[in-house]
């Protein structure tokens, strides 16, 4: 398998999946460092379908896996808006 494209840059997805014992916590750490070398304009949602496809569906079981589908889970929960922006100005 191809180490780095568009989806991962930097091959961190596919170095996690070849880390023998690998723990979710470390896997979440991973995730975060892929999320953020993503391109601004990149579809997050879209990567990581893309992710899952790719690597997901050989591991199910993977940790990384199961982070990649909290991942999707929150990005559709509703956001709250919160703080100054939700407060009503006199």
């Amino acid at each position: 398998m191809k180490k780095g494209d568009a989806n991962d840059p930097k091959g961190l997805i596919y170095e996690s999946y070849q880390i023998d014992g690998i723990t979710k916590s470390e896997c979440r750490t991973i995730f975060l460092d892929w999320a953020l070398s993503l391109a601004l304009d990149a579809n997050t949602g879209q990567n990581i379908r893309q992710m899952l496809l790719k690597y997901g569906a050989d591991a199910p079981a993977h940790p990384m896996t199961e982070v990649m589908e909290e991942g999707l889970k929150g990005m559709a929960a509703p956001q709250r808006r919160g703080g100054w922006k939700s407060r009503t100005r006199n």
